[in-house]
């Protein structure tokens, strides 16, 4: 997979990638990501990238021109494979797990990271998607598009130590996560549950799916909302609420 991040601050994303897992998916050749400045696309004499918007307003918006041409410039490294350009904008569509394994599949993605007030409308008709990672305002782009592309470049093939842990983690099964421990088996009278230390997988197997349950109606109700439930899982929730509801009156 290759990457281009098109920004006028390079060195802040090529930092942020050279170390943990990604960097050493990097060394190993499993991705390759590079940036753009498009402050050098620029046709002004002080390479000036931005302008006041038309009709007045506060801030500065970013010229289509040397966003255009950057982009240009990172299809052309590329010639041949089919890129996706993707704008980081906080009216965008919201990034969550399903987008990462999307844009894990792909052959080239181009990331653009915006700055100052916003952009020229007209550069979204040389994107295809605009994301956002949340309702916030950022000074800039680059951190959502490190956090899309951290999300994504983890799901391929040979990045994880493990490739069951991508299957296994929050939100890849449209649940959160079970609960987790490790050694000692007690600690400040707190102990692990008997389930686990049982050594028989399938009842492991289901009381981590059950608690993936619980955790998620109790941290993550909304996840419910879109979430295709077994019948074994809808007698499980009953169950969880009842539970619930017996812990508020108790308290």
């Amino acid at each position: 997979m290759n990457i281009d991040i098109v920004t006028l601050f390079p060195e802040m994303v090529t930092a942020g990638f050279q170390t943990s897992i990604i960097g050493r998916a990097i060394d190993s050749g499993v991705v390759a990501i590079d940036t753009v400045n498009f402050r050098d696309f620029s046709t002004n004499k002080h390479h000036h990238v931005d302008d006041y918007p038309y009709g007045g307003g506060a801030g500065m918006l970013l010229k289509v021109e040397p966003l255009v041409a950057a982009i240009t410039a990172a299809k052309e490294k590329q010639s041949g494979k089919r890129s996706r350009v993707i704008l980081m904008d906080p009216s965008g569509k919201k990034f969550d797990q399903q987008t990462a394994v999307e844009f894990s599949q792909e052959e080239h993605l181009i990331f653009i990271c915006g700055h100052y007030e916003g952009y020229d409308e007209r550069i979204k008709d040389y994107t295809d998607d605009s994301y956002s990672i949340g309702d916030f305002v950022l000074t800039g782009g680059e951190l959502p598009a490190m956090v899309m592309i951290d999300a994504s470049v983890r799901l391929l093939p040979g990045v994880l130590g493990n490739e069951d842990s991508a299957i296994e983690e929050s939100h890849s099964s449209g649940l959160l996560e079970y609960p987790q421990y490790t050694r000692p088996p007690e600690f400040d009278g707190k102990k692990v549950p008997e389930v686990l230390l049982s050594g028989h997988h399938g009842r492991i197997k289901e009381w981590r799916h059950y608690q993936a349950l619980r955790k998620t109606y109790r941290e993550r109700p909304d996840l419910l909302e879109t979430y295709d439930m077994s019948p074994e899982e809808t007698k499980w929730l009953v169950e969880i609420k009842n539970e619930q509801t017996k812990k508020e009156k108790k308290d």
